[in-house]
């Protein structure tokens, strides 16, 4: 006997990305009218050591919010301060303390996981919820520029693992996002123009209007202007969300547009042992696969050199030593594995439109990196 049993169902999804400033003063309900489900919510706060370090009364904040809102949700215990930036998603025994926190604490699928921090820290607190319960609910703080306009505002969670980033993870939206501007203010020069690179990514693969207008606002937004910085974010936020909502948000193809520059980012983060920080990788891969499609003829040495001088003008190096040699190369195979099938890459067939590719020739990508150095080191010498 052979008998076949099919099923098909639809599960929509939705959530909110919302902006403002000071999120945990008392006179503003928003984050409380998340948390509050009817019935008395427990919430479970995470914070990135490094926010909780620029703002000492933070933790103190978010009891007196809980005191204030304490008939829509109740602090399950308190705030669990984790070690910030790429190590988060280095040490698995930081998010088995969150996993481990849902059964000490009986926190169910009807609580509440809220994260605050960078995006490393985001895509790890994401994780742990995820994958408890097969499914916490959570919310997402951002509080640097790269996660209030990019990785925070997205659907993925996950840690690294086996040397790869991200190579554990998971599909699973947020409950909501608040990016609370305020939280930028304390921000050290890396971090704040660490996130200024995914604007540029997403600009030159989508939209030309928006490479013009960071061009245009490229001095005011490095030297921390926040006014155009807020409208970086939120233009970026949206374009982000407006990829998110296409054929394919949870990636079961072998296309990734919005990572852009990111083959050779990945790697080089890994083999830097993430001191360069994955904001400044990914302007140096996007300035890689730019000089590729130069070369390539897709683009013109006009339209490279006006990528190339955005990426300085904002104070990004365009080159690092690790960018050369076969190891790098190893990261176009790694992508590749990510997702699995054919590789498939983003390259540049204009500014503001990209185009994908399913092969990458390495004697032009190792003639790409040469370009760069050759570059860089003109640069260097203008500076003396």
């Amino acid at each position: 006997m052979e008998k076949i049993i099919e099923q098909t169902f639809t599960v929509p999804f939705r959530y909110q990305v919302c902006f403002l400033e000071g999120i945990f003063n008392v006179n503003n309900p928003m984050l409380a009218d998340f948390l509050d489900n009817g019935k008395k919510a427990k919430a479970f706060f995470v914070v990135d050591s490094g926010v909780a370090d620029a703002f000492p009364n933070l933790l103190n904040e978010i009891t007196d919010y809980a005191k204030a809102y304490e008939n829509k949700f109740l602090l399950s215990t308190a705030p669990l301060v984790v070690e910030g930036g790429e190590i988060s998603k280095n040490d698995e025994t930081i998010f088995k303390k969150i996993v481990d926190a849902t059964s000490i604490f009986g926190i169910d699928r009807h609580s509440y996981i809220v994260g605050i921090g960078g995006g490393a820290v985001l895509d790890m607190v994401g994780f742990a919820a995820a994958i408890s319960h097969r499914g916490i609910r959570h919310i997402r703080i951002p509080t640097t520029v790269l996660s209030q306009n990019d990785s925070g505002v997205g659907v993925k969670n996950g840690i690294n693992s086996y040397g790869k980033k991200n190579y554990l993870g998971t599909f699973a939206p947020p409950y909501a996002v608040i990016n609370d501007f305020n939280f930028l203010t304390t921000l050290d020069d890396r971090d704040w123009r660490s996130g200024i690179s995914e604007a540029i990514k997403v600009a030159l693969i989508k939209d030309l209007s928006f490479f013009e207008w960071l061009e245009e606002h490229a001095d005011q937004l490095a030297n921390r202007v926040m006014e155009p910085m807020q409208e970086l974010i939120i233009r970026c936020a949206q374009m982000h969300m407006d990829h998110i909502a296409g054929k394919d948000p949870f990636e079961t193809g072998s296309a990734r547009p919005l990572d852009f520059g990111h083959w050779a980012a990945h790697k080089l983060e890994h083999l830097t042992h993430y001191q360069v920080r994955h904001g400044e990788a990914v302007a140096i891969g996007i300035a890689l696969d730019s000089t590729y499609s130069y070369l390539n003829g897709m683009i013109s040495q006009a339209d490279l050199m006006r990528i190339i001088n955005l990426i300085k003008t904002l104070g990004f190096e365009i080159y690092h030593p690790e960018l050369s040699g076969q190891a790098l190369l190893k990261g176009l195979e790694e992508f590749r594995e990510h997702l699995g099938g054919e590789l498939t890459i983003t390259l540049l067939e204009s500014l503001g439109k990209g185009v994908e590719v399913h092969q990458m020739d390495n004697d032009l990508i190792l003639k790409s990196i040469d370009h760069l150095k050759l570059f860089h080191l003109e640069n260097l010498v203008a500076r003396s």
